[in-house]
């Protein structure tokens, strides 16, 4: 299949194949006049690449996973890396909830104004008057 085709069947840009390719993650055949064929299970081997993607691994730790992926066999020195991006993504992931808890703290201060307790800090650890910021009860 051409690589328009390949784009509509995974649901990725052509400019994205093209990307892939680049990186050493996609392969395809050319015709006579230099157009890229693909396999139809490239349409498996795209969609996989977008599920790495979206795990939040790079195209640098992706393009040695993928033949471990297809021999089933992932080594020690992959593995370290792998457990070293979930410990990346526990790290991003609170965070983040870090952050929601700042943002629901500005919240209440926005919908519950008190001219007479304005913190310091949207941190949950105490203020420079040793009391404790945390959302008003609503």
């Amino acid at each position: 299949m051409r690589i328009g085709e390949l784009a509509h069947k995974s649901g990725v840009s052509t400019r994205a194949l093209r990307y892939y390719e680049e990186q050493g993650l996609l392969e395809s055949d050319r015709t006579f006049s230099g157009q890229r064929v693909y396999p139809d299970s490239a349409v498996d081997r795209v969609l996989l690449i977008q599920q790495l993607y979206t795990a939040g691994l790079s195209s640098r730790l992706i393009k040695p996973l993928l033949p471990s992926i297809d021999a089933q066999v992932i080594g020690p020195e992959l593995m370290q890396c792998l457990i070293s991006e979930r410990a990346n993504i526990t790290q991003r992931t609170a965070d983040l909830e870090e952050a929601g808890r700042r943002l629901d703290v500005l919240i209440d201060l926005a919908q519950n104004p008190d001219p007479h307790n304005c913190p310091d800090t949207l941190d949950a650890s105490p203020r420079r008057d040793g009391r404790a910021v945390s959302p008003r009860t609503r």
